[in-house]
């Protein structure tokens, strides 16, 4: 069962949580032609280009970045350090190195920054241009493309607690706030993503509901329309 379309407040401020997490890949600085990456197991690699919108040339510094729910190193970024001129792109390619076949998508970051020299009064300066930080995704060999992953997620409640669980091999991304319906009291996930298997559990001082309305988000990091996923009571 749907429930009426949530306030223009409410989606607004979904929508501008997620963004702050999911960085879109404009303005100055090294942009990314993607705001996201997928790397199939069964290819082994993904590229990436990325052009520097700058008017001056700049070392672009790729690093990945681990999240503190997976820090295993599954990933090498290629070449870490090149030099791209100004209106020119660089190819960037991501490297899956796993010694056993993945069980289940895998979420990483990649931060992308230009580095430029330039001349001062005391000598060469050196200066950071504007930080890319977006998503990287593992995808097991085989593994089905879903593009609805949130409608696996599990809800349920007890008492002032509520709970999701992910049993599904799928990554999903939202935004950090979800709300019970009816009601319309918040939770915050502390976090835009709940990863395979995890199960999150929230407090709630206010009244439960029958549904958990959440703003999901596409695999390239787009907010869909909300959600309402049902709210099992135990």
């Amino acid at each position: 069962m749907l429930f009426p379309t949530p306030s223009p407040m409410l989606g607004a401020v979904a929508v501008l949580c997620l963004a702050f997490t999911v960085q879109s890949a404009q303005g100055a600085g090294m942009v990314p032609e993607t705001p996201v990456v997928i790397v199939d197991e069964g290819k082994g690699e993904a590229t990436l280009t990325v052009r520097n919108t700058d008017a001056q040339p700049a070392l672009l510094h790729s690093s990945v970045i681990h999240l503190p729910e997976d820090e295993e190193h599954l990933l090498v970024v290629s070449p870490p350090v090149a030099r791209v001129e100004p209106g020119q792109s660089q190819q960037v390619r991501f490297i899956l190195h796993s010694a056993v076949p993945l069980k289940t998508e895998r979420l990483k970051r990649v931060v992308f920054e230009g580095i430029q020299s330039r001349p001062a009064a005391s000598g060469a300066q050196i200066t950071m241009g504007v930080r890319q930080n977006i998503p990287v995704i593992l995808r097991p060999a085989g593994l089905a493309v879903d593009r609805a992953p949130w409608r696996r997620l599990v809800w349920s409640a007890k008492g002032g607690m509520v709970r999701v669980n992910n049993p599904s091999p799928y990554v999903v991304r939202l935004a950090r706030s979800v709300s019970l319906v009816p009601g319309g009291a918040m939770l915050d996930l502390g976090r835009t993503y709940i990863l395979p298997g995890e199960t999150l559990t929230l407090s709630t001082t206010s009244g439960l509901g029958t549904h958990v309305r959440l703003v999901p988000a596409t695999t390239y990091g787009f907010a869909t329309d909300s959600y309402d996923a049902h709210l099992s009571l135990q």
